[in-house]
């Protein structure tokens, strides 16, 4: 390549860049911005929207104390420390509307990056300091430590046990309860814990996992947190695959920037957020975030429409042999089974959303994910299904099971296309890697379905009663019974011609 067509990502290659003219680069005095957000979780999704979000402000002359400083709680976590160190905190955020149309641009809102097992009081002093007024979240769905039946914090598992007995922190509850502590002796008001994972009630799914952790750590604390902390909910819908090597060669290759770790992300942009903090917050409306009173109508519909969806697509495309989301959703069976998923099951346990019509919300979704740019694989939607399937779909399920005449078929063979793959084989013999925290547990459960097709459904844990509802296990059990005779495809059309 020549000196032209790529330069290493740093603050000083921005003026090249920016003569360039080819991407968008911070227009402002980073060395002014402070920071007053700390980011747990710093990845495609946090990069791809609160981070964008804060750029965005930035760029308009808005809240340049505001920058964010990023947290790595995780031992894998020291990868993303050292690509952003090595590029002044810098990273591309591309967004792909079709396979030649890429807009590019260079965020700069990270200001600073802490890998806490690297030395724990650093990040406990940063996040005592009086300029961070926020803390937010994105340590995915089973990041909460919250057991999937009851709805109860787990203070058995051996990482909060070890908090519980240490000063010296490993796990987010831990950091976050010392920080407070810390805050209160020195009378610095308390930070916003802001969560932005794809959980519904999230802030109050983060308010009862911390709460609970300080209370059997210091009840007093606890009840300080509980008085004068907010934990506003949140909702965002921004499809950001996992970064390639291709997306790399494909950012140096198009725009001339070598950058060990871009985000690549669809066009669609969706943020809503309570609007409720302790101490202040950015002007986020000015970013395009929906700032609202109340979020549960919209994250119900993302959770219950988009994330459930993709749940219906992956292990259907997984069992057919797809690669990639886009390739298995132009499957017209596919297809069918998602928008009818939406409008007869789904659709009807949603409340009114302002602004949104679902009219025109379903078709939209199939749209997006039939994006073949942004090449989200089947493999990462398959991904932690013991963490998504009862959070995102079986909701819907136990609505509907209440109804008079409840309309389950689809979200039965959905749960039974996620048993046939978890057995580990697709339908030409090859192996699935399951990626899952259970993976032991659920993969012995779909072993034993020849002897006991009900097996996976019995595990109470995920399944709570479902086992023993015959109005699910009727369209289940003829599901699963299909899938293992005539193969996922065949198991569609069956199902979908069973629709009245």
């Amino acid at each position: 390549m020549t000196e032209r067509s790529t330069l290493r990502l740093t603050a000083a290659a921005l003026p090249r860049l920016r003569e360039r003219g080819e991407v968008a680069v911070p227009d402002y005095d980073r060395s002014a911005i402070t920071a007053g957000i700390a980011h747990v979780g710093v990845g495609g999704f946090h990069r791809a929207h609160q981070a964008k979000a804060i750029d965005d402000l930035l760029r308009a002359g808005l809240a340049r104390d505001w920058g964010i400083v990023g947290i790595g709680l995780m031992p894998g976590d020291a990868a993303m420390r050292d690509a952003l160190a090595a590029q002044d905190h810098l990273y591309t955020l591309v967004e792909k509307r079709g396979d030649t149309d890429l807009q590019a641009r260079v965020i700069g809102s990270i200001v600073d990056y802490l890998f806490a097992p690297e030395d724990p009081g650093v990040v406990l002093e940063r996040l005592a300091d009086p300029a961070i007024r926020i803390v937010s979240l994105t340590v995915t769905e089973g990041g909460y430590n919250i057991n999937q039946v009851t709805g109860e914090f787990m203070l058995d598992d051996p990482h909060v046990a070890h908090d519980l007995g240490s000063e010296v922190p490993e796990t987010v509850f831990g950091y976050i309860t010392a920080a407070l502590r810390l805050r209160r002796e020195r009378g610095i008001r308390p930070f916003t814990v802001m969560s932005c994972d794809n959980l519904q009630d999230n802030g109050v799914v983060a308010r009862r996992a911390i709460l609970t952790f300080a209370r059997a750590k210091d009840p007093e604390l606890a009840d300080w947190i509980g008085a004068h902390v907010a934990f506003p909910n949140s909702m965002v819908d921004r499809i950001t695959p996992v970064t390639t090597d291709a997306d790399r060669a494909a950012l140096a290759d198009g725009f001339g920037i070598e950058d060990a770790w871009p985000v690549v992300a669809e066009p669609f942009f969706q943020w809503v957020l309570q609007d409720t903090f302790t101490d202040g917050r950015p002007p986020y409306e000015e970013a395009g975030v929906q700032v609202v009173t109340d979020v549960t109508p919209y994250e119900l519909m993302k959770l219950r429409l988009l994330n459930s969806s993709h749940q219906g697509l992956c292990y259907f495309g997984a069992l057919m042999g797809y690669h990639y989301a886009h390739d298995a959703t132009m499957n017209p069976l596919v297809s069918r089974l998602l928008l009818e998923y939406m409008e007869r099951e789904a659709g009807p346990t949603l409340r009114p959303i302002p602004g949104i019509d679902l009219e025109v919300y379903r078709p939209q979704l199939i749209e997006r994910f039939s994006n073949p740019a942004i090449g989200d694989t089947v493999a990462r939607l398959c991904a932690e299904s013991s963490d998504r399937i009862p959070k995102w779909l079986l909701p819907v399920v136990r609505e509907q099971l209440e109804r008079p005449d409840p309309q389950v078929a689809l979200s039965a063979a959905i749960v039974a296309s996620w048993a046939r793959y978890a057995e580990g084989v697709d339908e030409q013999g090859r192996p699935i890697d399951v990626v899952d925290r259970l993976k032991e547990r659920v993969m012995a459960a779909a072993a034993r379905q020849g002897e006991d097709p009900l097996a996976f459904l019995r595990d109470e844990e995920l399944f709570d009663d479902l086992a023993d509802r015959p109005a699910f296990t009727g369209p289940y059990l003829r599901a699963l019974g299909l899938l293992h005779e005539v193969g996922a495809e065949k198991t569609l059309e069956a199902v979908l011609d069973d629709l009245p």
